[in-house]
C-alpha cells in the first residue's frame, strides 16, 4: 500500500467517524465501505491496504464462492458438544473428541481396576482459537489427531457458537485477555476435571494461554504437562505495523480506535456493507490471512467465512484489549515444560519476531518458523504444524513415541520449518 493510498483510507475513516453523530445516508454509505477495510484490521485479517485486481466477473465469483461453500469439506467435524460458564454467565460452548480404541487400538490401554483405582486419566489436548475465527481453525489438526488423543476444542465468549460475553452486553464491560483467561479455567473445569493437560493457542488463544497462567500458576504446575503457541504475541502489539509504510501505521494508529467504537455503535448497517463489498472482504482476508500464493481457494473461502461470522460489534468490543496485552511474565510458568513456538515468517498481524522474543524466553522451547506462511500457518502449511504438534504430543507423553499421527490435507506446496 502506497502512503497516499494509506492517506485516502485514513482519511475516509475520519469521515466515517465524524459523520456517526447522525445517522444519515452518509454515514450508512461510509459505514458500508470504511467498516470493512478498517474494521477487519481488528480482526487481525486485514488492514487499510490494496487488493488485489479482480479479473474474474463479479456474478463468477458469487457463484465460485456458492460452490466452495456448498462442497468445501472444511469446518465440517463435530465432537461430543458441551457447555461451561464463565464467572459472568456467560456460556461458553465445546466439543470433545475422544480417544477411539478402533482406530488406535495401540495407544489406548484397556480400563481395568488396579489396586481398586481405574488406570490414571488420559492426557487431553485442549485447543484455543483465535481472533474472529472460532474452534473449526483448528479442523487439519483435529483431522490428524482424531481417535488417537483426546482433545477439546471450545469457542472463546462472542465465537463460534459460544454466547455473547455476558458482562460485555449486559454492564458494558470491556473485554480482556484476563477474562479469557478465566473463561479458558472454566472449560478445563467443564471438560478436562481431571488428569494431565496439554494447551495449545493460535494468535488471541495463545494470549488466552498465557493469562490462564499467569492467573492460575498452580493448575499450570500440577496439571499442564505442555504447550504450543503458534502465531500469536506475548505483547507489544501496538508496535505491529500490519506491513504499512510509516504513513500508513500511523494513519491506522490514529483513527482506528474512534472508527471501531463507531461502528460497534451501527452494526447493522456495517453488516449490510460488509455483505454488499464481499469481494474487497476477500481480498483483504487473503492478504492477511496467507503468506504463499498457491493456497487452496476452498481453504481461503473458509477462513474468509469464519471471518464474515464474526460481527463487527465484536470485532470492534475486542481490539481494545491487545494494545493492553502483556503477558510476558506469564512465560515463566511454562520453562519447565515441553513447549512449542511456532509462526508464519510471513505473519503481518503477530510477526515471527514476537514468537522469536518468546522463545529467548523458553530456551527450551522448540521454535520453528515457517517460509512462506502468513498468520493462519495452521490453515495455509497443516502438515508442518500437526507434524510439529505430534512431535510435542509425544514429547509429553500424550502419546507413545510410536504412535502413527497422519497428516491431513495440503493447501499449498510443501514447507519446511526453518
Amino acid at each position: 500500500m502506497s502512503e497516499s493510498s494509506a492517506e485516502v483510507v485514513a482519511s475516509a475513516a475520519t469521515a466515517a467517524v465524524a459523520s456517526a453523530t447522525g445517522a444519515s445516508a452518509n454515514w450508512r454509505r461510509a459505514t458500508g465501505i470504511v467498516g470493512v477495510a478498517i474494521g477487519v484490521v481488528a480482526a487481525g485479517a486485514a488492514a487499510g491496504v490494496a487488493v488485489e485486481r479482480m479479473t474474474v466477473g463479479r456474478g463468477m465469483r458469487q457463484k465460485a464462492r456458492l460452490a466452495l461453500d456448498s462442497t468445501g469439506p472444511y469446518g465440517s467435524l463435530r465432537g461430543t458438544p458441551g457447555k461451561a460458564y464463565a464467572d459472568d454467565g456467560t456460556e461458553l460452548y465445546y466439543e470433545v473428541d475422544d480417544i477411539d480404541p478402533a482406530a488406535a487400538p495401540a495407544l489406548t490401554p484397556r480400563r481395568r481396576r488396579l489396586f481398586g483405582r481405574k488406570a490414571p486419566a488420559p492426557v487431553t489436548v485442549v485447543f484455543s482459537h483465535g481472533y474472529c475465527l472460532n474452534q473449526d481453525s483448528w479442523h487439519f489438526q483435529r483431522a490428524a489427531l482424531r481417535g488417537v488423543v483426546r482433545s477439546v476444542y471450545w469457542d472463546q465468549r462472542s465465537h463460534g457458537r459460544s454466547g455473547r460475553g455476558a458482562a460485555q452486553v449486559n454492564d458494558g464491560t470491556p473485554v480482556s485477555i484476563d477474562q479469557l483467561g478465566q473463561d479458558l479455567k472454566a472449560v478445563l473445569d467443564a471438560a478436562v476435571p481431571e488428569g494431565p493437560i496439554v494447551l495449545v493457542g493460535h494468535s488471541m488463544g495463545g494470549m488466552t494461554v498465557m493469562a490462564f497462567a499467569d492467573q492460575f500458576p498452580d493448575v499450570v504446575r500440577e496439571r499442564v504437562v505442555a504447550a504450543a503457541f503458534v502465531g500469536t504475541s506475548s505483547g507489544r502489539l501496538g508496535e505491529v505495523n500490519f506491513g504499512l509504510p510509516v504513513a500508513g501505521v500511523n494513519a491506522v494508529r490514529r483513527v482506528l480506535p474512534g472508527v471501531l467504537k463507531a461502528l460497534g455503535q451501527q452494526a447493522e448497517w456495517v453488516e449490510r456493507g460488509r455483505r454488499a463489498t464481499t469481494d474487497l472482504f476477500a481480498g483483504i482476508i487473503k492478504r492477511y490471512s496467507f503468506s504463499s500464493r498457491d493456497v487452496d481457494p476452498a481453504v481461503a473461502r473458509f477462513a474468509e467465512r469464519m471471518i464474515e461470522g464474526t460481527p463487527i460489534d465484536v470485532v470492534a468490543e475486542f481490539y481494545p484489549a491487545f494494545t493492553e496485552h502483556d503477558k510476558t511474565e506469564a512465560l515463566g510458568h511454562f520453562k519447565d515444560l515441553p513447549v512449542l513456538v511456532l509462526a508464519g515468517v510471513g505473519d503481518l498481524v503477530t510477526p515471527s519476531e514476537h514468537s522469536e522474543a518468546m522463545a529467548d524466553l523458553l530456551p527450551d522451547a522448540e521454535l520453528v518458523l515457517v517460509p512462506d506462511a502468513g498468520h493462519l500457518v495452521m490453515l495455509e502449511h497443516p502438515e508442518v504444524v500437526t507434524d510439529r504438534l505430534a512431535d510435542l504430543l509425544t514429547r509429553a507423553g500424550a502419546v507413545p513415541a510410536g504412535a502413527t499421527v497422519s497428516g491431513y490435507g495440503s493447501t499449498s506446496g510443501s514447507a519446511q520449518p526453518g
